[in-house]
């Protein structure tokens, strides 16, 4: 079972948002036409590492990485990879990773039993969720169960927010529904489950006022900066994140479609403030995931 073994002074940042996208038996989390098309668009076609490869990954750089899959296998008809093999594999590797899970929402009780045995068993510390890929609104009362249950569980969750390269260029994008990924969507979640942490992923273009006007009204709400290179930021963000969002503003990069190095190198040529950068590299993570001394209640 996962036990986190973090060490804060050890590590420069907290990357939030890592995907593992291949398992140790060749195994991809998406349809060979997804992947293509999602190298595609981000103009990469580089590997797809596994979890060992990721620990070595994040060690060379002194940094620890949240690692998840999306489970979508309803949507897409495609075995997703095992969020407890992640776990475990994690596990190896506790000094650098941090292992959420994911389930489909859409499998009703399957997804709360196998979100209970996530918790219970494997020790994920946290949940991914992507509701264009995965096809759902999170905000309809079918999922209400699965959001009370990862309250009481104190964890927190991310959730893909804005456009998605995932079926970009395909016809009919996949099937895949981009509305289903406003942040709005999750104003009703933080309004009915006010103990739990929701993390919007990325900037949520072409939605990002509504995400900032969720995450000024709603103090359980973070928004991390993964998917897009800093220096390509929406204005209102960067204004945010220097200010009144400061403590709730989390880093990632969407690795391996986006690297660490790349966001790092990125973000000198941003209008973030130098004084805010310790927060959203590793303090605001560490006070949400529980890590050392840290407490959320610190957040204004």
């Amino acid at each position: 079972m996962y036990q986190p073994a973090i060490d804060l002074d050890a590590v420069t940042a907290i990357d939030m948002h890592v995907h593992i996208e291949v398992d140790d038996h060749g195994h991809a989390s998406l349809p060979e036409p997804l992947v293509a098309a999602v190298s595609k668009y981000f103009r990469t076609d580089g590997p797809r590492p596994a979890v060992d490869a990721v620990a070595r990954y994040y060690r060379e750089r002194q940094m620890a990485a949240v690692v998840f899959t999306v489970d979508a296998g309803t949507q897409l008809r495609h075995p997703p990879l095992s969020s407890a093999e992640i776990a475990r594999a994690a596990a190896e590797h506790a000094d650098v990773l941090i292992p959420f899970g994911s389930v489909d929402p859409r499998t009703g009780a399957a997804a709360l039993d196998l979100a209970a045995r996530l918790i219970e068993q494997e020790g994920v510390r946290g949940f991914k969720f992507h509701p264009t890929v995965q096809g759902f609104d999170p905000g309809h009362e079918a999922y209400a169960p699965l959001w009370a249950l990862i309250e009481r569980a104190g964890l927190p969750a991310i959730f893909h927010t804005g456009q998605t390269g995932i079926g970009a260029g395909l016809p009919g994008g996949y099937g895949l529904r981009l509305g289903l990924s406003n942040p709005m969507l999750l104003d009703p979640v933080a309004a009915d489950f006010p103990d739990l942490q929701i993390v919007m992923a990325h900037p949520s273009v072409p939605w990002q006022d509504e995400a900032l006007s969720v995450a000024t009204h709603k103090p359980n709400t973070w928004i991390d900066l993964s998917g897009w290179s800093p220096k390509y930021l929406p204005a209102a963000l960067v204004r945010h994140a220097n200010s009144v969002l400061r403590h709730r503003v989390l880093f990632g990069t969407d690795y391996p479609l986006l690297t660490p190095d790349r966001w790092l190198r990125d973000v000198a040529a941003t209008d973030l403030r130098p004084e805010v950068l310790p927060g959203i590299l590793k303090d605001n993570a560490a006070r949400l995931l529980g890590l050392g001394p840290h407490r959320r209640e610190e957040s204004p």
